[in-house]
């Protein structure tokens, strides 16, 4: 049996990492390869799509480099620059994932388009995999090539742990920039296209007389290719850092609790330290495999190919690291640890699936016909139910965790429901390249038979979708649990003495009672924006129906580029304030009210943001699916144009904003936030 890790043990997550980028470079030269629009119309939509999304990506990058910069400089000249480079390389990295995820995507949607013009669904369903797999594996790759990197560098050194913790603060903060700006943009073009096409002049969705639907098609790359990428990167770097920090900060031992029997407490803690990035790592590789079976069975119904996608891999993952554990001579608990994070995920996707696919959604459908009030009670209260089963799961999985591995065992669990971020990625991206296909193929004026199929695709797209973000909260809030121990840990450690939270203590108090206030502060200006910069595009579409003779009637051509630079603006300035409330809140707290205060910020944002953001989420899930549900004639003479249907489409228009915006807004503050605090954990743990 193996007792000490040896290099090539050490670097193995280094390589899975880059075979990853390897496989996918392999999928985007395979999507490039493919043919493209088979009419001049579809490839100059698939341009102007193409180009709003690089323009946007070029703008926000701008913005967020002078971010980049004067953090740098801060943490360079506090924690040293060392740490200051790791937060460069971790923002450096969740941008390049981003950006390579968004070149496949908007190659792939119109690749798609035309494979479904050419009558093949599995080819379609082929091409948008591959286009989400370029992401995904971008994703992990690029997330575990970094962290690994940095642990083999510097794993007896001092700074290793505020380097690591550095680098999550910039995967972290990018995020957030990235999902809520992305998010602002996207619902602000979709909200401001339905309401100014469907509602005021009664035009379909996707019509390409509409100016707002390039824009919308934009929307869908940056807010759910390029912004919930980022959102994934950074849970994935937030859990495994969150682990290597219990298992390198612990004092007693008592959080390892002799996860290899015969080492002595200092190989345990680096056993403890890098078993989080070998077994992510393997979960690399498990998605790479599990890819590759989705192509393999792309002849079979979508839906059960992507649902497969979500199912294998957390029980490959739990195999496989039963015959490493045994291979390391580790306790099998760091298994069960990891089976129950993997499985709780799967779970929490397949809840979400149900509540955003299946009888919930008819419900809400039915209540439409008795008007948008009856349509939006039920939604909301199906979007509120929808939280209990999740959050159960959370807490069974860490419960199990806790009573076989103490606090390390949480953060594994995380790391467990984080192992498979390739093949969820791949998935959620998918549903954005479908989407786009659908918007090419209905502005191109192509046939049913095509739109039969790209309607089918982008149906599932809409579940997967919908899957990944409960997925990506319920992950988020499982890693914000491990951060909190590690919080508490790094504390610990750097007061020699344990710390303690009292709920009496009048300074914790008032740390909850403020971190509970922030999600709320936090949805409503996202809220908010949207709806502004909605208001704003209603006025403008409305000013080229009027004053560009013949755009109604479908002889003259609208002007997107309008839309497009409205809801760029507004997605760059309204992203400023989330992203300083993220990054202040612990700060000040900290500082000024001491650690046990910020303690209690982040259990208050923790409870209120992580239940908020799942019902939001949710809750506009299932709008959206109950407004498609009565298009597809779900409602016995009630279809398109109905009374029924207005009511869903006000329901959705709601909705859209809460699940694309609000919602994953809400679960990356509770995220940033805590692995800011993570980071200035040594400058206030003596005040």
């Amino acid at each position: 049996m193996v007792r000490q890790l040896s290099t090539p043990w050490l670097l193995s997550p280094l390589v899975i990492g880059l075979i990853g980028l390897a496989f996918a470079f392999f999928f985007y030269w395979n999507v490039q390869r493919q043919p493209i629009g088979g009419t001049e119309t579809m490839n100059r939509i698939a341009k102007y799509i193409r180009e709003g999304a690089m323009a946007f990506l070029k703008r926000e990058y701008t913005v967020l480099a002078v971010y980049t910069l004067v953090v740098f400089l801060a943490l360079g000249s506090t924690l040293g620059w060392l740490p200051g480079g790791a937060f460069v390389l971790g923002a450096f990295l969740s941008l390049l994932a981003g950006f390579c995820g968004m070149q496949a995507a908007t190659l792939a949607n119109v690749r798609t388009a035309e494979a479904a013009r050419r009558g093949s669904k599995p080819n379609a369903l082929l091409i948008a995999l591959d286009g989400g797999a370029v992401m995904g594996l971008a994703v992990a790759g690029l997330g575990l090539i970094g962290l690994a990197g940095f642990y083999f560098v510097l794993r007896n050194t001092p700074t290793l742990n505020s380097t690591l913790h550095a680098f999550a603060v910039g995967a972290s903060s990018i995020a957030l920039f990235a999902r809520i700006g992305g998010g602002i943009y996207t619902k602000a073009a979709d909200v401001g296209a339905d309401i100014a096409g469907k509602v005021i002049e009664g035009i379909p969705e996707d019509d390409p007389r509409n100016p707002g639907v390039i824009a919308d098609n934009v929307g869908d790359n940056v807010g759910d290719v390029a912004g919930m990428g980022a959102d994934i990167y950074e849970s994935m770097v937030a859990a495994i850092v969150s682990a290597v920090a219990i298992a390198l900060t612990t004092n007693d031992m008592g959080h390892l609790k002799n996860i290899a029997p015969g080492l002595s407490d200092e190989a345990e803690r680096t056993l403890g330290a890098a078993l989080p990035l070998i077994l992510s790592g393997v979960g690399l590789a498990i998605s790479i495999l599990g890819i590759f079976l989705a192509r393999a069975l792309r002849n079979h119904k979508p839906a059960n190919v992507l649902r497969s996608c979500l199912i294998v891999p957390p029980i490959a993952l739990t195999l496989v690291s039963a015959i490493l554990m045994q291979v390391l001579g580790a306790t099998q608990a760091i298994t069960l640890c990891l089976a129950a994070g993997a499985i709780g995920g799967a779970l929490i996707g397949l809840i979400t699936e149900y509540y955003t696919a299946h009888k919930p959604v008819h419900k809400v459908a039915e209540a439409s016909l008795t008007g948008a009030a009856t349509n939006i009670i039920h939604g909301l209260a199906v979007g509120k139910e929808s939280v209990i089963a999740p959050m159960v799961i959370l807490c069974g999985v860490t419960f199990l965790a806790n009573a076989q591995l103490g606090l390390y065992g949480v953060a594994m669990a995380a790391v467990g429901m984080l192992a498979g971020t390739a093949i969820v990625m791949t998935v959620d991206a998918y549903g954005p390249i479908s989407d786009n296909a659908g918007g090419i193929s209905e502005m191109s004026g192509l046939g049913k038979e095509v739109r039969d199929i790209t309607d089918e695709l982008d149906s599932v797209g809409n579940t997967t979708a919908a899957i990944g973000k409960g997925f990506a909260i319920g992950s988020a809030t499982l890693t914000v649990v491990a951060l909190f121990s590690a919080y508490s840990m790094e504390i610990s450690h750097a007061r020699g003495a344990p710390f303690h939270i009292e709920l009496t203590d009048a300074t914790v108090l008032i740390g909850l009672l403020l971190g509970a206030i922030l999600p709320f502060w936090v949805g409503a200006s996202t809220m908010l924006a949207v709806g502004h910069a909605a208001q704003k595009i209603v006025i403008e579409i409305a000013r080229q129906f009027k004053e560009i003779p013949g755009l109604l009637q479908g002889t003259a051509d609208p002007e997107p580029a309008h839309i497009v630079d409205i809801a760029t603006k507004a997605a760059l300035i309204e992203m400023i304030q989330p992203g300083l409330v993220a990054i202040l809140a612990p700060t000040l707290t900290g500082f000024f009210l001491g650690p046990e205060a910020l303690a209690g910020l982040l259990a208050g944002a923790l409870a209120v943001g992580s239940t908020l953001s799942l019902f939001m989420a949710n809750a506009g899930g299932v709008w959206d699916n109950a407004k498609k549900h009565i298009e597809k004639g779900g409602l016995d003479g009630h279809d398109k144009g109905s009374d029924a249907h207005k009511a869903a489409v006000v329901g959705d228009t709601v909705g859209d904003p809460f699940k694309d915006t609000s919602g994953p807004g809400v679960s990356i503050l509770i995220k940033v936030m805590s692995v800011v605090s993570l980071l200035i954990a040594p400058l206030i743990a003596n005040r």
